[in-house]
């Protein structure tokens, strides 16, 4: 099933630039054609309709990494011919993601399929312990704050359990461990903390759930566990908080997920997931094979993948080592600073990320009655800057972030322009008309009572300061083009 949608539906055809010299007739845009072109012209198709996307080294929503060193691109495209599930072919692949003694795990695509496989082992287990003790076992569910990543809504609801969430509320954006232990109950296969939120960078206090959880388990005679969200941050608290922690080093943490392309400085496309012991990972759910020339245990949720990615890691392991890991972390670290300094400068920002944890910088404005984040977001691509702006989770929904993630691409010379760059756009949108505010005025019926107005106010007037701000832009840039005979 295609999710996606084309900007295009009234040109059925793909029209090459370089037609003449290549290729003469125009492609079909919705079906095979039926003869072949030039590789050159094929190329040249692709890449002229590429241009049109957004720079990864200016997109900073993402945290997948954007940079690599030239000789580990070479090392991908290498590799990336190789199927990493045939271990018995390519034995040294195999062997690379394998160089541990102790680890139990696996590589996955990403954090995503992690949790899959992290939530399956925990749901099998407590089925397990369930149907020992001759008990139902069709109610598991998950403890987590409203803050999670989107892949623990998936993993609920595909694999048919429960999702608890803790809300959120004003000032304070991840889980709360003393709300998150009461929603715990017999059913509970696990309580989901996030080492590094996706909204505002922070660490959840990991530790304090744990002291909370060994108290109800021992109560009730529970065996409650705890799995760790570290997508973003496992690959940055070992290097500048080695004292926090979140780890192994707590008894009732049993498996920890951790993305490989985000702070692990690899390209997208791999993950990790292990577990603290062997028996935390049922043996039923391994699959053995032989059909690809030995016995070959596999454990994930696809078959075929590709090894670059995982040869692209092994690379930054032994080319940084502890010392260049922490050198980059720490140097992001100080890159956000630095931006976190220029907006508090500004007076017109409240910072709501926190200093420790991900190196990112996520903003509110102080007063958005005369514009709001999402208009500082839309005037910052005009600059080539790809900026978020959303809002949070339940119950904080009614605030609105800014964010901005400091990966190892983005140096101090980047964060000075961005500051310049937003600083433009403030100065723009101060210069709005009056009417572009007076216009979103909107009138709620009597009817209607005053929570609901609050509400509906508030969404409406969003809406409508949006509809009026693009008006604007529209007709201002429908002058600009007339003034300047562009066509």
């Amino acid at each position: 099933m295609v999710l996606s949608k084309t900007t295009s539906t009234s040109d059925l055809s793909v029209h090459s630039t370089f037609a003449s010299r290549y290729v003469r007739t125009s492609l079909p845009r919705f079906k095979m054609a039926q003869e072949s072109i030039p590789k050159e012209a094929a190329y040249q198709i692709i890449t002229d309709e590429l241009m049109l996307d957004g720079n990864p080294r200016l997109n900073l929503a993402s945290f997948v990494t954007t940079w690599m060193e030239p000789e580990c691109n070479k090392l991908i495209m290498d590799s990336i011919n190789k199927n990493y599930v045939d271990m018995d072919e390519y034995p040294v692949t195999t062997e690379l993601q394998a160089k541990s003694k102790t680890a139990i795990g696996v590589g996955t695509v990403g954090s995503s399929e992690a949790i899959m496989l992290a939530g399956l082992a925990f749901k099998r287990k407590w089925q397990n312990r369930r149907k020992e003790k001759g008990k139902p076992y069709d109610k598991p569910n998950i403890v987590t704050g409203a803050n999670v990543q989107v892949c623990w809504e998936k993993f609920a609801k595909y694999f048919e359990v429960e999702l608890k969430e803790v809300k959120l509320s004003d000032g304070y954006y991840v889980m709360d461990p003393e709300k998150a232990v009461e929603l715990v109950d017999e059913n509970t296969i696990c309580v989901a903390a996030i080492l590094g939120s996706t909204l505002n960078g922070e660490f959840e206090d990991i530790k304090r759930i744990n002291d909370l959880l060994i108290q109800k388990n021992k109560e009730n005679g529970w065996d409650t566990p705890i799995h760790v969200d570290a997508a973003s941050g496992g690959f940055i608290a070992p290097f500048i908080y080695p004292e926090l922690e979140w780890d192994f080093r707590l008894p009732l943490v049993k498996s920890i997920n951790v993305s490989g392309h985000k702070y692990g400085l690899v390209y997208a496309g791999i993950g990790w997931v292990i577990w603290r012991n062997k028996e935390d990972l049922p043996e039923e759910l391994i699959f053995h094979i032989n059909y690809l020339g030995a016995d070959q245990p596999t454990f994930t949720l696809n078959f075929s993948k590709g090894s670059s990615q995982v040869i692209a890691q092994y690379y930054q392991l032994i080319r940084l080592g502890y010392e260049g890991y922490k050198n980059v972390m720490e140097n992001c670290r100080d890159n956000m600073l630095v931006l976190r300094e220029g907006l508090e400068k500004t007076g017109r920002f409240e910072i709501v990320s926190k200093e420790e944890g991900i190196p990112l910088v996520a903003f509110s404005l102080k007063d958005n009655s005369h514009f709001d984040e999402f208009q500082i977001s839309d005037l910052l691509r005009r600059f080539g800057w790809i900026v978020p702006a959303y809002t949070m989770p339940p119950d904080a929904q009614h605030v609105t972030v800014l964010r901005v993630v400091i990966r190892e691409d983005f140096s101090r010379t980047l964060a000075e322009r961005l500051m310049v760059d937003i600083e433009k756009v403030l100065h723009e949108l101060d210069s709005l008309p009056s009417k572009v505010v007076a216009s979103t005025s909107v009138t709620v019926p009597e009817s209607v009572n005053n929570n609901d107005k609050v509400k509906n106010t508030d969404i409406e007037i969003q809406r409508e300061m949006t509809a009026v701000w693009n008006r604007y832009l529209l007709e201002r840039k429908k002058l600009n083009d007339k003034m300047n005979g562009v066509c």
